[in-house]
């Protein structure tokens, strides 16, 4: 390509040269207006010595066009994936393609975006195709900017934000996927509490709609199901909002799905379904410690409850048992009466974790009272037993109501010898002890204890054994309520630091947790966590099991998952979430569901096909909307327009040409020679003269 134009390099400063021509147009004209003979011919010789000293030439310019950059932007969001959007969208980028090859002067580049593949976890929540546009681009000079096709259903979600780096981009298009006048059924979380206490119920808001409002006023059957418990069924009018209340159990995460029944008209299942995750938090935990008689371990187990300010203790130690009396009268004792009747009749159903610690029938609890500690343990209480040495004696507990609900025995025999705690191959995958020490034959860096109860476990799990390996510590499930047993009284020793302590704190939270029925201390569970879009699956049980769990997508697409066994209980398995939502995880005994980004993320507000999000950025920019027909292969037509004309109409989509060009070589001829142009000036100055010599 050949540029030409005319250039001037005066040979006298312009600040000469101006006041020259001037002086001599001045001149000329004086001499014409008195029309002096010969004024003619002197005003073409100042004219043609001004236009001498001004030095034209002829620049001549090879010049290489550069070519314009548009780009494509394929939408691989979650809503794509509804009906035939994806094979028309896949039509159309190859129709495009074919195309945009024509021009010669057009460099295209193709960017797919909205999809948790890409690395933006926040894909998964939202469509972000204008951010993807722009930074595809961004090292493209806006003067080259030829413009933008979006091949998208119109749920972007970023418009706003990029409408300010939209100046001078060039018309952006888009090919709309879906078909027009689409109609889904959604189901919402209007409103609900990221925090509940545990033991009250928590109320949520839901909303159905049918979109685009033509069900308002029918009723829609919804499906709750809490914690992959049994489904509960209810029904809710459309286009209404709806409060919901639920107990809630237990601590941690509280999970409860929701399913609405497909409407008339349908696009996905997906927003179909609803989570309301919810922590919970015990408000104050109740725990009554009953010691039998004054000892060194007393103490401890006070302190170590008392350290954590949401436990409520209730510690009473039997000082004075019915049968020693000395005459003393009762309004002379400083002792405070036992509140037997109040505690195990009255009271007992609110506390969270009964302790026994080293105690012995008395009488100061008759077994009426025994009986129904073991009644409210099977109805989900929790209890847990600290042995002495009286617990191998017939004043044993055992020999008690309680004794139906301990997992182990008393033999009768109480070894007086130091012995160091061990963990067992079974404790090394039970939540409660797993973790405690990394030796591989159980027994930490921790200090000894000096005597042990000895007992026969006949049910429940031994996870830490003591002198000559018997049970030491044994946890069982008794109906619906837990039971652990620890058959030693010095539990103490650690917590004073002899022979550098142990693992005390750790082991009692975790003793309480999981006899409260804490959900992260379960030793056979099925669990997931997300982390963006990466669903950790964990599965723990006490005996190894690495079977595949089955995993369904929110638009119902099942897949296997592999799990490894880690060797501490749990085997793991991970994949990455293709589309936000909840994810159901099941090995087929247990099940859980995972939420994939945010409980009602923008991206399942509203799936059906729509321009109007994506019209301003479409009107600042030029260019036009355009619904794909068929199989997405017919596009519109494509036309290259300039910078000032229109850039979309009727069946026919514009990019812009702006022409840039670099510059490869410049030759440069003078237009007026010196010597010949100084001839002409001087003759015709002389002709001028010669004639005003004849007048």
């Amino acid at each position: 390509m050949i540029g030409q134009d005319i250039a001037f390099a005066p040979l006298i400063p312009l600040a000469a040269l101006i006041p020259l021509a001037v002086l001599a147009g001045g001149i000329a004209g004086y001499g014409l207006y008195r029309r002096a003979r010969g004024g003619w011919w002197r005003l073409a010789g100042l004219t043609v010595l001004i236009l001498a000293l001004s030095n034209p030439s002829l620049v001549t310019e090879k010049r290489e066009p550069i070519k314009d950059v548009a780009v494509i932007v394929i939408d691989q969001s979650p809503s794509q994936k509804i009906g035939d959007r994806a094979a028309r969208t896949e039509k159309a980028a190859a129709a495009l393609a074919e195309k945009l090859s024509r021009f010669s002067d057009l460099d295209v580049r193709v960017v797919r975006a909205g999809g948790a593949n890409g690395g933006n976890d926040a894909e998964v929540e939202e469509t972000r195709l204008m951010e993807a546009m722009t930074r595809a681009v961004a090292d493209v000079p806006r003067g080259r900017l030829a413009g933008a096709i979006l091949i998208t259903d119109g749920q972007v979600h970023d418009v706003a934000a990029a409408l300010p780096s939209l100046a001078d981009f060039g018309p952006v298009h888009a090919l709309l996927t879906g078909d027009r006048d689409e109609g889904d059924r959604r189901l919402t979380i209007v409103q609900a509490p990221s925090f509940g206490i545990v033991g009250k119920d928590i109320t949520f808001t839901i909303r159905v709609d049918d979109l685009p409002g033509d069900g308002d006023g029918a009723l829609a059957a919804i499906t709750l199901r809490q914690d992959g418990q049994d489904p509960m069924m209810m029904s809710v009018p459309v286009g209404q909002e709806v409060p919901v209340t639920l107990p809630l159990s237990h601590g941690g995460l509280n999970i409860v799905e929701m399913t609405a029944e497909a409407g008339s008209r349908e696009l996905t299942l997906a927003n179909n379904r609803a989570a309301v995750v919810v922590n919970g938090v015990r408000d104050r935990l109740r725990v009554l410690l009953v010691s039998g008689e004054p000892h060194a371990g007393e103490r401890t187990w006070r302190n170590l409850l008392k350290a954590d300010p949401a436990v409520d203790l209730v510690h009473f130690t039997i000082l004075r048992p019915p049968e020693k009396n000395d005459g003393t009268p009762i309004r002379e004792l400083s002792l405070i009466a036992f509140p037997i009747r109040e505690l195990f009749e009255m009271k007992l159903s609110e506390f969270d974790l009964i302790i026994f610690d080293r105690y012995k029938k008395r009488g100061v609890i008759n077994n009426m009272y025994l009986a129904n500690i073991a009644e409210y343990v099977e109805k989900g209480g929790a209890f847990l037993e600290a042995s002495g040495p009286t617990f191998a004696t017939p004043m044993s507990l055992y020999r008690s109501p309680i004794g139906t609900i301990l997992p182990a025995e008393p033999t009768g025999r109480v070894m007086e010898e130091p012995f160091k705690p061990t963990v067992t191959d079974l404790g090394k995958r039970h939540p409660v002890t797993a973790g405690l020490t990394d030796a591989a034959d159980g027994i930490g860096p921790w200090g000894r204890w000096m005597r042990q109860i000895d007992v026969a476990a006949d049910k429940g799990s031994v996870v830490m054994s003591g002198a000559e390996g018997r049970p030491l510590l044994i946890l069982d499930r008794v109906g619906q309520g837990r039971v652990a047993q620890l058959a030693s009284d010095h539990f103490w020793l650690w917590s004073r630091g002899f022979e550098g302590g142990g693992p005390q704190a750790e082991l009692l939270r975790r003793l309480a947790h999981w006899l409260m029925k804490e959900p992260e201390l379960e030793e056979n569970d099925l669990r997931t966590a997300v982390d963006g879009s990466r669903i950790t699956i964990t599965r723990r049980s006490l005996e190894p099991d690495t079977r595949p769990v089955t995993v369904t997508s929110p638009a119902d697409a099942a897949q296997q998952v592999e799990m490894r066994d880690n060797g501490t209980g749990q085997a793991v398995g991970t994949l990455v979430a293709s589309e936000p939502g909840i994810w159901r995880v099941t090995d087929g005994e247990k099940s859980a569901v995972a939420v994939v980004g945010a409980v009602n993320p923008p991206e399942l507000a509203d799936v059906r096909s729509t321009p109007e999000k994506l019209a301003p950025a479409l009107k600042a920019t030029g260019g036009g909307s355009f619904w794909l027909a068929g199989d997405g292969s017919q596009v519109p037509t494509i036309r290259r327009v300039r910078p000032d004309r229109d850039a979309a109409g009727s069946g026919w989509l514009g990019l812009r040409g702006n022409g840039d060009h670099v510059v490869t070589g410049v030759t440069q001829i003078p237009l007026l020679p010196a010597l010949p142009v100084l001839l002409l000036s001087v003759g015709l100055l002389v002709l001028a003269w010669r004639r005003e010599g004849r007048g």
